[in-house]
């Protein structure tokens, strides 16, 4: 019954993004939209090496069917990086950088942190905050793009406020797993207040898993 039940689902879901994209539908868009729905179905039940793998398919399928949309996408998330930037780092020292691919491996040996924000198009980003030597008594970070895949180990000494959001895919703290469509976590570590340091983090993607460990 169960098997039913999540058969039809699944027929619902490709009816309803049949009627929303219809005029732009073609065999190309079908098969993607069926590859990004089971994709998807496979990253909920932890099969997350095929699930991406799927979703990786569908995305580029659509993207090579329907380039201008894609375009926009890409346009319309880097305006609002640009706006969010401004309002969460009113500081016009902060460092700011657009870069089709970015890869951090801060997780390695201690380093300097400083305040920043960051957009790509693709990104993957290894962050152990217990390495960090802050440089500011509070540090804010702008994570923001179309794809990412995000980890971070935040240290109990330090603290941190995070708001993050993924239109498509995961968003996975300790034992707490929000998988589909438009997930949110925000999170304040005890005593944020009173901490020396402290670091703030707002990551958005419109693809992404975000996986933050809390030690």
């Amino acid at each position: 019954m169960k098997s039913n039940n999540r058969v039809l689902a699944y027929v619902l879901i490709v009816l309803g993004l049949f009627i929303l994209i219809g005029k732009w539908l073609s065999f190309g868009t079908f098969v993607a939209l069926v590859l990004i729905v089971v994709g998807m179905r496979k990253v909920q039940l932890m099969e997350t090496k095929i699930g991406y793998v799927l979703l990786g398919v569908g995305g580029a399928i659509l993207l090579l069917e329907h380039l201008p949309l894609f375009i926009g996408i890409v346009l319309i998330s880097l305006g609002l990086f640009y706006v969010r930037s401004r309002k969460v780092q009113s500081n016009e020292q902060v460092i700011k950088r657009q870069n089709l691919s970015t890869s951090l491996k801060w997780d390695r040996e201690p380093y300097h942190l400083y305040s920043q924000s960051l957009w790509h198009l693709v990104g993957e980003s290894d962050i152990d905050l217990s390495l960090a030597i802050l440089e500011e008594p509070e540090t804010t970070l702008l994570f923001q793009g179309v794809m990412g895949d995000i980890d971070i180990i935040i240290p109990d000494h330090i603290g941190v406020e995070i708001e993050a959001t993924v239109l498509f895919g995961q968003i996975d703290v300790g034992h707490d797993r929000d998988t589909g469509f438009f997930n949110k976590w925000m999170w304040r570590s005890p005593n944020y207040e009173k901490m020396d340091q402290r670091v703030k983090l707002y990551l958005s993607y419109i693809v992404g898993d975000i996986d933050i460990k809390l030690h």
